[in-house]
């Protein structure tokens, strides 16, 4: 037993070496350089594309982008609390739910006009409407293998971080045209913008209380991941026959929950929380570090204009729904 052990680890280590690697420059170069780090851990693993073609670096990309990705998608958890998502209020949770499901929605409905497949609607859809990168990474996990996978993956992780700067850049503005006082202009913010650290970024450029609210609201999006990732498992569980991800419920998602409850009725020491959240965030990287190294630059090119505007439109349908709520009540 231990001698398999240590064959498979020796099998796995070239490649999730190459996948941390990777991982820790873009956590540099996003630190010291001000942009997403998630797109910065892409970026360097598609241009060593080559590396993933060598047979002793494949197996430990893989698993980094597939086990380490469910790993740190679980340990999100541990950044919300029942009791945050509470103290919003049902109808600002009724207004954020409706604003996730009739994302992914019209991102199904709209990826069928535009000629392309309900699923990558979806995970689009669902990478606008939750979390950004995260949630494309666990949304992408649930869905069945093929050889549209992983393009679809990292145009949805590349899409969703540009938009998401874009938003951080401008949404401070709307807010600021409209009129809009702290708790309303965090709501939006954190409605509406797709990744955290630009939601982060957009709402203590406008005020303390602003930031904290818009964090708040963020963080209540990213607690949708459990049931619609559950939903999108349900979905596709028969297409997922013989996998792994044929599971009705991914253990992953389980760890997810277990972690919000973990946080919500434990009391975990500041230092030993923020430790993981840390971990959570750098497995994540080291995820679309290895995504970026199994993609291939040439087929992502031939992606074209309008899987683009499907993504643009999206991200304005989810802000008309946010914004139109606050004004109207």
């Amino acid at each position: 037993m231990i001698d398999k052990i240590r064959v498979s680890s020796t099998a796995l280590f070239p490649g999730l070496a190459v996948a941390v690697t990777l991982g820790l420059a873009a956590s540099f170069l996003g630190e010291h350089y001000g942009a997403p780090t998630m797109l910065f851990a892409l970026l360097l693993g598609m241009a060593l594309n080559f590396l993933y073609e060598n047979e002793k670096t494949a197996p430990g990309v893989n698993f980094a982008g597939c086990e380490v990705l469910r790993l740190g998608v679980a340990l999100l958890g541990l950044r919300i609390a029942i009791g945050d998502v509470m103290a919003v209020g049902w109808e600002a949770l009724v207004v954020i739910a409706v604003g996730i499901g009739t994302t992914i929605g019209f991102g199904i409905l709209l990826a069928r006009a535009f000629g392309l497949k309900s699923v990558f609607g979806g995970l689009t859809g669902g990478a606008v409407a939750i979390c950004g990168a995260s949630a494309a990474m666990a949304l992408s996990a649930v869905l069945p293998d093929g050889k549209d996978k992983e393009q679809n993956t990292i145009f949805a992780v590349i899409g969703v971080t540009s938009l998401s700067t874009l938003a951080m850049i401008f949404y401070p503005m709307i807010a600021g045209a409209l009129s809009l006082d702290d708790g309303a202009a965090g709501l939006f913010l954190g409605g509406t913008i797709h990744d955290v650290a630009q939601v982060v970024g957009a709402g203590y450029s406008i005020s303390e209380q602003a930031g904290d609210t818009s964090t708040l609201v963020k963080l209540i999006r990213v607690a949708f991941l459990v049931p619609v990732v559950f939903i999108f498992a349900l979905i596709f569980r028969s297409k997922n026959v013989g996998s792994t991800r044929s599971k009705i419920l991914p253990l992953f998602l389980v760890g997810f929950a277990f972690f919000v409850l973990l946080n919500s009725y434990v009391s975990i020491p500041a230092d030993v929380k923020n430790f993981f959240v840390t971990a959570s965030r750098f497995m994540l990287v080291t995820a679309i570090a290895a995504i970026g190294l199994k993609s291939n630059l040439r087929e992502l090119a031939k992606v074209g204009l309008r899987p683009i505007l499907l993504m643009v439109m999206e991200t304005g349908w989810i802000a008309v729904i946010i914004l139109g709520y606050i004004v109207a009540f």
